[in-house]
């Protein structure tokens, strides 16, 4: 289970561990959904994109809509595929 623990940094410099629960591809870009391990009473997952330069992997958020949009509706498509839906979105 530690594997899927990631530590982000806000933007004020505050360091916040997250689980990976889930990577999926999207129009040909690849995205990691997260949930926050301290918060457990959180309702909402975080979306990144998973980016790559010369040092790496690198999480991006996701600053337009309808590429979070894109990557719900696969979300979506993956958890009624394995019977998971509950209707929810992240």
């Amino acid at each position: 289970m530690q594997d899927n623990i990631i530590s982000l940094l806000d933007e004020n410099g505050v360091e916040s561990q997250f689980e990976v629960i889930l990577t999926l591809e999207a129009d040909n870009k690849e995205y990691a959904i997260l949930m926050p391990v301290e918060d457990e009473e959180a309702e909402e997952a975080l979306v990144f994109r998973i980016d790559q330069d010369e040092e790496g992997e690198m999480l991006v958020p996701l600053e337009d809509d309808q590429e979070y949009q894109i990557v719900v509706d696969v979300y979506n498509t993956l958890m009624d595929e394995e019977g998971l839906n509950d209707d929810s979105e992240f």
